[in-house]
């Protein structure tokens, strides 16, 4: 079974960010890390991986990216506070003998749901924007 990811990256701690999806996490996140891509991460120095999200199908992990892409900047950031809350280096945690698991449980727990603009969709667990759709 394939797996795709969605991630989030950024600057430094509340910088800039960039959501995207690719079916190889860590070669991904080498070439943004090691500036082989041209682009807006090379430009903006983007490369601490602080958010991440795992899918089974293409299509799903396409159409969460860009859910959140059209995100405004507050709910990208409860997102990120919510499941990394220090805003750590997810990929450097992948290579250590204590390696925390990079996918989310995306229990409700780890979404902020209260009195906020994010809702949980169809028990998939995966949050959304109200009346996005």
């Amino acid at each position: 079974m394939n797996s795709y990811w969605v991630y989030i990256l950024c600057s430094k701690r509340n910088g800039t960010l960039y959501v995207g999806v690719t079916n190889n996490l860590i070669r991904r996140v080498y070439e943004h890390k090691q500036k082989l891509i041209d682009g807006f991460t090379k430009k903006y120095d983007i490369n601490k991986l602080i958010y991440t999200e795992e899918f089974n199908d293409v299509y799903a992990a396409i159409y969460r990216e860009k859910c959140i892409k059209k995100w405004n900047r507050s709910w990208k950031l409860k997102l990120i506070e919510q499941y990394n809350p220090e805003w750590e280096d997810l990929y450097v945690q992948m290579f250590t003998e204590e390696a925390i698991d990079v996918s989310p449980s995306c229990s409700s727990s780890c979404h902020p749901l209260e009195g906020g603009d994010l809702e949980l969709k169809n028990n998939t667990n995966i949050l959304y924007e109200k009346n996005y759709y």
